[in-house]
């Protein structure tokens, strides 16, 4: 894995960093490929029950794609006749943030700095958002004549509705970690100087709880949004199945009786 991206697993918390603070955390082409396999490794490795997806420096959280690179190609593919410049969002940013939406796990992202473009998407794919007060967001891809993608259109939406998405969409600008609070985006603001204690804390927190009941608990909210009521109950019920079978579920219900603090196991 590129030394732009740190992968570390440490008590069922695998933690992923990315490492490009004199770039603003751009995303090159080798930041890309090794954001993706860590977080494909993260979401798959049954060793590991929360994700915490954060950043090096302190001014930026990721401010997506690296155009200085990107400038490159764009000339090169023209020189060519043309070409897919755009792969990148099916070979890289696709797969990373359905890794992060997807993984049957809690995702919790520590904001350090600026978000914007996918740093932006890739923060809205966890499940849970630690903010601090400098940094912010910005949706950024009408800016430099782009569309949504790292899923940005999928989950801003569902955070703070389609009239606001597409506001941000359309009309870029930056959105300040107290009005993040306000519409949904951060879940917590915390100092600079407390956001990675912070971040860790509470991914820790998810690391040591149900993981099978935390699974269950995201499919069935991305569930819930696109399907009927009927629908959803038959779902709620296949996973309420699948929950009360875990072994998670019988430490509970024994520790309660027991009236002790349960001890999981991720299963």
């Amino acid at each position: 894995m590129a030394d732009t991206v740190l992968y570390e697993v440490s008590d069922g918390l695998a933690t992923i960093t990315l490492n490009r603070p004199e770039a603003m955390n751009a995303l090159n082409v080798a930041t890309k490929v090794a954001l993706r396999d860590a977080a494909q490794e993260a979401a798959a490795d049954t060793a590991v029950r929360a994700i915490l997806l954060t950043a090096a420096g302190e001014r930026a959280f990721c401010v997506g794609q690296d155009l200085k690179e990107h400038i490159g190609l764009l000339v090169t593919a023209r020189e060519a006749g043309g070409g897919q410049v755009m792969s990148t969002v099916r070979e890289h940013y696709n797969p990373i943030a359905r890794a992060l939406v997807e993984a049957p796990k809690p995702v919790v992202a520590a904001v350090n700095g600026v978000a914007a473009g996918a740093g932006f998407g890739f923060a809205l794919a966890a499940d849970y958002r630690v903010v601090a007060e400098t940094a912010s967001f910005n949706t950024s891809f009408a800016g430099v004549a782009l569309t949504a993608d790292s899923g940005i259109s999928w989950t801003l939406p569902r955070v703070i509705g389609p009239g606001r998405a597409t506001d941000l969409l359309l009309f870029p600008r930056n959105i300040s970690a107290q009005e993040a609070l306000e519409l949904g985006i951060a879940n917590r603001v915390v100092s600079p100087d407390a956001l990675r204690s912070e971040g860790e804390a509470v991914a820790r927190m998810l690391a040591e709880g149900p993981t099978v009941a935390y699974a269950a608990l995201k499919e069935s909210v991305a569930y819930g949004l696109t399907h009927s009521f009927s629908e959803t109950l038959e779902k709620e019920d296949e996973l309420q199945a699948r929950a009360g079978a875990s072994e998670d579920h019988a430490i509970a219900v024994q520790a309660f009786v027991n009236k002790e603090k349960p001890k999981y196991l991720g299963r």
